[in-house]
């Protein structure tokens, strides 16, 4: 069984920062691509950024980019979503995805679609404020 958690919302003003965790028990995160989401109220969810199952690329939503940064730690079998210059639009409930497959390289538009990701967290609440 394999069970994947957010952890790190909370509420932020704006204009501040938070970092989110991504952990997984049962599987190693290690050498699987792993994707951020979010959902606003009344929204669908919505793609927010992606790695790469080596680190070594990543992928962003213009709304989030040059904002957020995704990084791994597999060592340590996590993934972090720093998220910097907070705006309220940034409100959501923020899930992370992990792909089931292991060394598996995408075409670009794959990172953004949620049904590349298999296992999935309940989700983490972002409040910013203004």
């Amino acid at each position: 069984q394999v069970q994947v958690s957010e952890a790190g919302g909370g509420l932020v003003q704006a204009g501040g920062s938070l970092r989110l965790s991504c952990a997984a028990s049962g599987r190693a995160i290690s050498n699987s691509i792993v994707g951020w989401f979010r959902q606003a109220p009344g929204k669908e969810r919505e793609f927010v950024g992606a790695i790469s199952w080596s680190g070594g690329s990543t992928y962003y939503a213009d709304s989030v980019k040059g904002r957020f940064t995704i990084s791994r730690d597999d060592a340590e079998n996590m993934v972090y979503l720093q998220m910097n210059s907070l705006k309220p639009e940034d409100t959501a409930i923020y899930y992370c995805g992990v792909d089931k497959r292991k060394r598996t390289t995408y075409t670009g538009p794959a990172y953004y679609s949620r049904s590349t990701y298999d296992y999935w967290g309940q989700g983490t609440q972002v409040t910013v404020s203004s």
